[in-house]
């Protein structure tokens, strides 16, 4: 989009006030949080929603916001919106919030953000087939939104990260990792780059008083040295600290732990054009041969929860409604010899036609559980005979994309929008599918739930999908994340939410 003169003027100011961010004059309260959370590798640096997941760094860090947001039991509630109203199957009317102001001083009113959802449509990966948008109609405070078939969950995800409503006459001030907007929130973001934001407080905040006049968010890739920032009192606050490093804090009255149970689940797709993988007996030996138990009580110190399948068990859909395989070894070994896969040269390896079963796996460092998984999972694999090569890369994406893996393991939160579809439609059978699983009955069962009103339908449509992937062994999960955020204890007002993207708001204080 063409920039504005407004944007530039704009951009200009947030320059200048870039070159004293770290200034603070007498009496200003400042707060620096720490996140592994944040980096291009995680395909969410740079705050335009509109670009992969980005959204969720706007939404977290306080610069945008949605029309619909959700509450601590995942029920969709009114944020830039005020109320809703489906006309038809393919029509909903959307009224919205008054006196609501973009950081660049525009009036958001209809027609800003029919401007934006039009142009979220034409280029994000994912919204427009959740959205299902066929046109919209803009007066003053009265969106309507015409969809081309009906789409019962159109609400939930205008609450995804990606909906934020940003001012498209400001536009996309950078690109990528340094990419900022003018959205709603209690912040406005004055530097962006790949690795740190900086915040000042939004003065003409519709939704009340911001307490904190000076944010830094600074990503970190290194757990360690998360932890060691937070002890010396580099950063007031973190979010993604190593699980064992979660006793150091504990019972500590300096500290405080905020901890909320997610739907973000680590799971494994299988490589279905790998030939290797074709064996549905050596994907199933590899399901097997994941101690599932000890990885969440070991290594994520029980603050994970062992999965089933995508969903936690605070669904009705969730863990307890679906079977899979469990843990064990000695299963997992016959399956293998099923296949004509033996230990014939004493080496500790199975082998086949003088060849060592070797299978690759990809993940990436950003989400410390990852590669602690991996190394797990690389021991527990060798007592059934197979050599597990950990590609561990911040360059996972080109590999997923390429096929360049046996199994692909990385972490999602599946129910974002408070509904089983998102997970489905985004990586079972939408562009996050890296292992190329095709099932005509699971694309059915994702069409009829894309289409279906009634909620215990589509619960009951969410039970059939996983135990159908479950069945194939197409996809295997590992473990439901019990989220945590760490601050020092004069912080207040920042809590973990079990969608895992609201953070930094208004509420937050130093006191």
């Amino acid at each position: 989009m063409k920039k504005k003169i407004l944007g530039a003027v704009l951009t200009g100011a947030m320059l200048i006030a870039a070159t004293a961010s770290s200034v603070y004059a007498e009496g200003e309260k400042s707060f620096v949080y720490g996140t592994t959370g944040y980096s291009e590798e995680m395909g969410d640096a740079g705050l335009n929603p509109h670009d992969n997941y980005s959204g969720w760094s706007a939404i977290r860090y306080g610069v945008g916001e949605t029309l619909f947001k959700y509450n601590d039991n995942m029920e969709v509630e009114p944020w830039l919106a005020t109320d809703y109203e489906f006309v038809d199957d393919l029509t909903v009317k959307i009224t919205l919030r008054d006196g609501v102001k973009f950081s660049s001083g525009r009036a958001m009113d209809a027609q800003a953000v029919k401007e934006c959802l039009e142009d979220l449509i034409s280029v994000h990966d994912r919204a427009p087939y959740d959205l299902k948008i066929d046109h919209i109609e803009a007066d003053g405070q009265i969106l309507t939104i015409y969809t081309t078939e009906p789409c019962p969950a159109i609400i939930n995800y205008l609450g995804d990260p990606y909906g934020a409503i940003i001012d498209m006459e400001y536009g996309i001030q950078g690109e990528g990792g340094s990419a900022n907007v003018a959205g709603t929130g209690p912040y406005i973001a004055t530097n962006v780059t790949p690795t740190q934001i900086d915040l000042t407080k939004n003065e003409d905040y519709w939704g009340g008083d911001v307490k904190v006049d000076k944010i830094t968010v600074k990503s970190f890739a290194d757990g360690s040295a998360l932890t060691a920032a937070l002890q010396t009192g580099d950063v007031q606050g973190t979010y993604g600290l190593q699980y064992d490093n979660y006793v150091l804090f504990d019972q500590n009255p300096d500290y405080t732990i905020h901890s909320s149970a997610t739907s973000r689940c680590f799971f494994g797709q299988f490589n279905m054009d790998s030939e290797l993988m074709q064996d549905q007996n050596i994907r199933k030996a590899v399901e097997m041969g994941i101690d599932k138990e000890g990885f969440c009580s070991v290594i994520m110190q029980g603050r994970g929860i062992p999965a089933k399948g995508a969903f936690p068990s605070s669904f009705s859909y969730g863990n307890d409604a679906v079977n899979t395989v469990s843990y064990d070894p000695e299963e997992a070994k016959k399956l293998l010899e099923e296949s004509g896969w033996k230990d014939t040269d004493g080496d500790g390896y199975a082998d086949k036609d003088g060849q060592k079963l070797t299978i690759n796996w990809l993940t990436y460092p950003t989400r410390l559980e990852q590669p602690k998984l991996a190394e797990y999972a690389q021991a527990t694999l060798k007592e059934i005979g197979i050599d597990l090569q950990v590609n561990n890369t911040s360059d996972h994406r080109t590999y997923a994309e390429n096929g360049d893996f046996d199994v692909y393991v990385s972490s999602t939160t599946t129910a974002p929008t408070g509904d089983p579809e998102y997970f489905f439609t985004s990586t079972v059978t939408g562009a996050k599918n890296y292992g190329n699983y095709q099932n005509e009955e699971v694309t059915k069962l994702t069409d009829q739930l894309h289409q279906t009103f009634d909620k215990e339908k589509r619960g009951e449509l969410a039970v059939k999908l996983q135990q159908q992937i479950l069945d194939d062994d197409a996809f295997f999960f590992v473990s439901h994340l019990n989220m945590g955020i760490v601050t020092k204890s004069n912080v207040t007002g920042l809590e973990a939410h079990p969608c895992d993207y609201y953070e930094i708001t208004a509420d937050l204080d130093v006191n």
